[in-house]
């Protein structure tokens, strides 16, 4: 066991100091003492004891007024050691008592030496490991100086490189400005050339347009009054024909008119009479339910049973009455169907007279157009003899407006090449300024991280400096340490220093890697920009080249290949034309769809039912009936028994009747099936919606049944709300058979109907042809 003194605090550096424990060393050896001087051993310890505490606290007091005086200095941590260790020897040499020459104090005197003699050999070998440790130290502080060195230069080669290159940059850069110059120079001479030319060619082009013009509207006067006299001509027959047949048929319309009008006037009245008696119909069915409400109610109390007897004798008359007024019903519903009809064809007839009309009016029209024509073909024929031009027929006419429209043409063409060199060469112009600009930028970038790694090296150089001072102050600090240290006299502070030592030098070394990392970085982006001026100066000099060699080929093109290139930009820009047109228009349609609710075709997914909803609708209301009349029919004979077992006692009738509870089950099956219809209702309506609107997406038209066997369709190009066909269901509702109705868009498409109707006989076929139509009439438009 040791006992160990407090730590002495010096300038940042730790002392621990140790003494031997007096205490277990004297058992050991006053175990081989006789038994005689166990007495005096003791006393002994305990005067020992109170020494070592004395001794102790004088050092504890010397350590502290050392620390008062200077704790900053390593020279004075080291003298408080070697006072510290020096006062114990001292004071044991004073302290020891006469009597010490006793065998048991040789004993110990011995002990104490061999301990001291392992403590010297101890201490002698941590030494050795601190030199050594020392010079590794020294050898890696000497490889860190020559590697920072070595970065140092490489750094500063590199910056003088890149400032080499910045400087050829620049060079390059004023050499294309004088190339530029030269050519906005020679780009100006060019355009003065050009606007000479323009001058030339428009005084040209207006005298060939003045010519054109003249010969242009002879010729289209002249051919526009022959055809219009053979077209009236031919016209006026036509109508004539036509109007004689169509007097005839508008008598026999007129006669038919008065005879649909009186039957519209008949089949009113009828209809009138109709709504009456569905009145009738409506009242018997309310009374109906309140029967069937009264039969549940009958069912829970045998007294309501028996009261109801004299009702449920009227029973047979309702149900008869009930077949009537069905019977009533289905007469009405086809009495509407023909009133429909019947105004649909007096509709048609109506129509049929206004067209005529029309046609009549068109022909007043025509016969006037007529005679002014024959007044303006005569004034045109004195003016064509009055002019005295060489020109006896058509011919000569065509074939000098050909030759004038060639001149125009070459004219043209000259213009077309001397516009398209202009337009190259200021493109190119324009394509190199923003370069220029570009690279001139990236030359100021350059000089400022020139600036930024300037300052840089200049910071490596005095961090390796400070570097240095550090090192050589470590070191002198390690050798006064060596100096004056004694083998015996060794303490932790050197561990601590060596620790700190270590510290910086990983901070050095990655402050040096962080160096390593900025250099490199810089040198990419060196690298980088140096490519981006060779590229840069390389597609400057193609596009002088390809200025030169266009401005050649221009003036060798023929005019064959100009024509060919004039084409195809005007027909390129037509279809660009359309397709912008075209995409502004779907851009407009998709926002009014979105607006109107609908959805996108791409990104929605339609899925297909496997059976129609209404129809699973239909078939489960028809089971639902069929239940019911089932459950009406086993009560009326349920009602039967009762009314002929009348002299039954009472017992007999409550075993007839169903207990309340299957009552309250069968009501709660009711209600559960009338939720389960409601949500089926629901569900059909929404998937009838998703699929009228995937129809409406998919085919491009939205039908309404407007009546019964009756469907309208707008088209989704339809420019109109009221453009819609109308088609009629005339066989049965599997057949499949349509009539196309006669509306006032379905006119406009006289020539479709006659091709896919009359002659095709396909209506899907005639509906593909209408959209196609409408589409390309917005296009157009």
């Amino acid at each position: 066991m040791r006992e160990s003194v407090p730590p002495i605090h010096t300038g940042g550096a730790v002392v621990l100091l140790s003494e031997p424990a007096l205490i277990s060393s004297h058992k050991r050896s006053s175990s081989i003492s006789t038994n005689d001087n166990k007495t005096a051993a003791s006393s002994n310890l305990e005067t020992r004891a109170q020494r070592e505490s004395a001794v102790k606290r004088g050092c504890q007091d010397i350590v502290n007024m050392d620390d008062m005086e200077d704790d900053t200095t390593i020279f004075s941590t080291l003298k408080s050691f070697k006072s510290l260790i020096s006062c114990p020897e001292r004071s044991l040499l004073e302290t020891e008592p006469a009597f010490g020459r006793s065998g048991l104090q040789n004993l110990y005197t011995k002990r104490v030496e061999l301990e001291e003699a392992a403590e010297r050999v101890r201490s002698h070998t941590s030494l050795l490991q601190l030199t050594q440790e020392k010079q590794q130290m020294e050898v890696s502080h000497k490889r860190a100086r020559i590697e920072l060195e070595k970065e140092a230069n490489s750094s500063s080669r590199d910056l003088q490189r890149e400032i080499d290159r910045n400087r050829e940059l620049l060079l390059k850069i004023k050499r294309l400005e004088e190339r530029e110059e030269k050519a906005n120079q020679a780009l100006n001479e060019q355009m003065e050339n050009n606007k000479a030319l323009k001058r030339n060619f428009e005084e040209l082009h207006k005298k060939a347009n003045e010519k054109d013009s003249k010969l242009a509207e002879a010729d289209q006067m002249i051919s526009e009054l022959k055809d219009e006299t053979r077209r009236l001509s031919q016209q006026i027959q036509i109508q004539e024909s036509k109007f004689s047949t169509q007097n005839l048929e508008i008598q026999a319309l007129q006669e038919q008119l008065d005879v649909q009008r009186k039957k519209f006037q008949d089949v009113s009245q009828r209809y009138q009479n109709l709504q009456s008696s569905h009145s009738t119909g409506t009242e018997s069915e309310l009374k109906m339910k309140e029967l069937e409400r009264r039969l549940a109610l009958q069912e829970q109390d045998s007294v309501i049973v028996k009261n109801m007897k004299s009702e449920v004798a009227r029973l047979p008359e309702m149900e008869r009455e009930i077949k009537r007024l069905r019977e009533e019903n289905s007469f009405l519903r086809e009495t509407k169907e023909n009133n429909s009809l019947l105004r649909e064809e007096t509709e048609g007839l109506r129509r049929k007279l206004e067209r005529m009309e029309r046609v009549m009016e068109e022909k007043l029209k025509v016969e006037l157009q007529k005679e002014k024509l024959e007044h303006e073909l005569q004034a045109w024929e004195n003016i064509g003899q009055s002019t005295g031009l060489n020109i006896r027929k058509p011919e000569d006419l065509s074939r000098e407006v050909i030759q004038i429209q060639q001149r125009e043409l070459n004219l043209k063409q000259q213009n077309y090449t001397l516009n398209s060199s202009i337009r190259s060469v200021e493109k190119a112009r324009t394509e190199l300024m923003p370069e220029i600009a570009q690279l001139r930028a990236k030359a100021q970038e350059e000089q400022k991280k020139r600036e930024n790694q300037d300052s840089l090296v200049r910071r490596l150089q005095k961090r390796v400096l400070l570097l240095t001072k550090e090192r050589d102050g470590m070191r002198a600090i390690l050798e006064s340490y060596d100096s004056e240290l004694a083998t015996s006299e060794y303490s932790p502070q050197l561990m601590l220093r060596v620790k700190e030592a270590e510290d910086m030098l990983q901070k050095v070394r990655t402050h040096n890697t962080e160096m390593e990392t900025q250099l490199s970085k810089a040198q990419e982006e060196a690298g980088t920009f140096k490519l981006q001026a060779q590229m840069v100066t390389a597609e400057l000099e193609a596009l002088k080249e390809q200025q030169v060699s266009n401005a050649e080929k221009n003036t060798l093109a023929t005019a064959e290949e100009v024509s060919s290139l004039r084409q195809k930009i005007e027909e390129l820009e037509a279809e660009r034309q359309q397709l912008e047109e075209q995409n502004n228009i779907l851009e407009m349609r998709l926002e009014r769809h979105n607006l109107q609710g609908g959805y996108d075709p791409v990104k929605t997914k339609v899925i297909h039912l496997q059976m129609n909803p209404t129809s699973i609708a239909k078939q489960q209301r028809t089971e639902e009936v069929e239940q019911l009349r089932v459950e009406c029919q086993r009560l009326r004979e349920r009602l039967r028994k009762i009314e002929a077992g009348g002299g039954m006692t009472t017992d007999d009738t409550t075993l007839i009747i169903p207990p309340s509870q299957e009552i309250l089950d069968l009501r709660k099956q009711m209600e559960s099936a009338e939720l389960k219809n409601q949500r089926l209702k629901e569900v059909f309506q929404k998937k009838i919606q998703e699929f009228r609107t995937a129809c409406y997406v998919l085919t491009g038209y939205q039908i309404d049944i407007t009546v019964e066997n009756q469907y309208r369709l707008t088209s989704v190009y339809a420019e109109h709300m009221e453009d819609s066909l109308l088609f009629k269901s005339t066989g049965s509702v599997g057949s499949g058979s349509m009539q196309l109705l006669e509306t006032d868009f379905s006119r406009t498409l006289t020539g479709l109907v006659d091709l896919h109707l009359f002659h095709q006989k396909s209506i899907p076929v005639f509906l593909s042809a209408v959209t196609i139509e409408l589409f390309s009439r917005q296009t157009v438009t």
